[in-house]
């Protein structure tokens, strides 16, 4: 299957099967007016009652740069991570699905002299290279409800990414260092940090990007009640 997205407008059922989590990004620059177009087709999700409680902060350049190498220092420092498990155990069925993608992607980051879990973590704080990095916000006053709003919206801007040819990643990592994330690029303290998007064009030579995490049957998780 081809990954790569296209400029234009693309069948939507296509675009959800060829999307992608993009690890490994050229260095070539997204522009101002492509963000603004992805955002505009993001905004457009679905919210409770309307409330729209999204907020954004787009960081490139050298503050981008600046960003990653204090996201990378406190890591190394904290070494708190954000895979799934650490707060409580995952069942069997969870770990299976974390393990396949580990079994696809480590021999290429072993081949690369890296592990699994440095890579995905310090790859985070680095938005994996790529130009430019999309913070999620939503406000504290706000119920833990309404990150069902930010997850919808998360889905419509990476799909928009992908239709104008950019990949994404969602980088959860992020809301682990909030502190050091709202100090460098002043956001208030009543604004929770969910989540952040790394963004950019994809770069398909790397061995990284070549494959795609299997998905479960259909019946893995649907319950008919007739």
């Amino acid at each position: 299957m081809d990954f790569r997205g296209g400029s234009g407008i693309m069948d939507l059922f296509q675009a959800i099967r060829e999307r992608k989590s993009i690890r490994a990004f050229k260095p070539d620059p997204v522009s101002r007016r492509e963000i603004e177009e992805i955002l505009s087709m993001a905004i457009l999700a679905p919210s409770a009652i309307n409330l729209q409680p999204w907020e954004f902060t787009i960081v490139m350049g050298e503050e981008k740069a600046r960003l990653s190498r204090r996201l990378i220092k406190a890591y190394r420092e904290k070494q708190i991570s954000c895979s799934p498990g650490n707060v409580k155990p995952l069942s069997e069925t969870f770990s299976r699905r974390g393990a396949e993608s580990f079994k696809l992607m480590n021999p290429v980051l072993f081949g690369r002299g890296k592990d699994f879990g440095t890579f995905i973590n310090e790859g985070s704080c680095n938005f994996y290279g790529a130009p430019a990095g999309i913070i999620l916000c939503l406000d504290n006053a706000f119920p833990r409800a309404r990150l069902v709003d930010m997850g919808i919206l998360l889905g419509y801007l990476m799909l928009a990414a992908h239709n104008l040819g950019l990949g994404t990643c969602p980088i959860g990592l992020i809301s682990a260092y909030e502190e050091e994330v709202k100090d460098l690029l002043n956001i208030p303290e009543q604004k929770d940090i969910v989540i952040a998007v790394a963004l950019g064009h994809p770069d398909w030579d790397s061995p990284v990007n070549a494959f795609k995490a299997p998905r479960e049957s259909l019946e893995q998780f649907v319950r008919w009640i007739d």
